[in-house]
């Protein structure tokens, strides 16, 4: 199936530069290119990309602003966002998960971590690193400015012991394959658990357990970030 890509950026040079580089694979395309994100959202409405990868800063209606519309839109629930962003430590970027973007890459990214960037998101994954989501999330997800996102703990309620587990170690950045090697079980088993975790919290895809963890107070901050 081919992953139909929408780019979000000001900047002509780059959204090219992306263009060429996404058209030159046979399993993903470039559906439409917007400069600022009030045309990403109208694009979406129309075309439905898999994916749209969303530059932050960008003239009248920004990046997280677009973020926030298009993971509210139930009509566009098939469509991730894929944040570009110069710092992956910004502020900005935690906003955006918390608004619903499936993950973030920095716009000096190598080609092949972008291509496979696209496709890990369109595969309904998340995509934090580890050490990113440490600095960030943890710095960003639990202050008082999430307001009324904080997500409360009886969110949590409906998750088995065995799902809770699942998630807290998934909010510390580790792969399924890590979470399979801490509990001795299967990396089918813990995937089964992620998705039936998702399913009861009514997340869109990985990024937002990682955002309930931290704001349910499943998972704290460790100290000094």
């Amino acid at each position: 199936m081919t992953i139909r890509v929408l780019l979000a950026d000001d900047q002509a040079l780059l959204r090219a530069t992306f263009r060429i580089l996404i058209d030159s694979c046979e399993d993903m395309e470039v559906l439409g290119e917007a400069t600022d994100g009030s045309e990403a959202l109208d694009l979406s409405r129309v075309h439905h990309p898999d994916v749209v990868l969303m530059d932050i800063r960008m003239p009248g209606m920004d990046g997280l602003a677009a973020t926030a519309a298009l993971c509210a839109d139930t009509g566009l629930s098939a469509t991730r966002v894929l944040i570009l962003t110069t710092f992956e430590t910004d502020q900005y970027v935690a906003q955006a998960l918390r608004a619903g973007a499936s993950g973030f890459l920095g716009k000096d990214v190598t080609a092949d971590a972008l291509l496979d960037g696209i496709r890990t998101v369109a595969a309904g994954e998340s995509l934090l690193s580890p050490g990113a989501t440490r600095t960030l999330i943890t710095r960003f997800l639990t202050t008082p400015e999430a307001g009324p996102h904080l997500a409360p703990p009886e969110r949590l309620a409906a998750l088995t012991a065995r799902e809770r587990e699942v998630m807290a170690l998934a909010a510390e950045g580790k792969s399924n394959a890590e979470i399979a090697d801490v509990l001795f079980l299967s990396p089918l088993t813990v995937r089964t658990h992620v998705q039936r975790a998702m399913t009861k919290l009514d997340a869109r895809d990985r990024a937002q357990l990682v955002v309930i963890a931290y704001q349910s107070g499943l998972v704290r901050p460790a100290s000094g970030g």
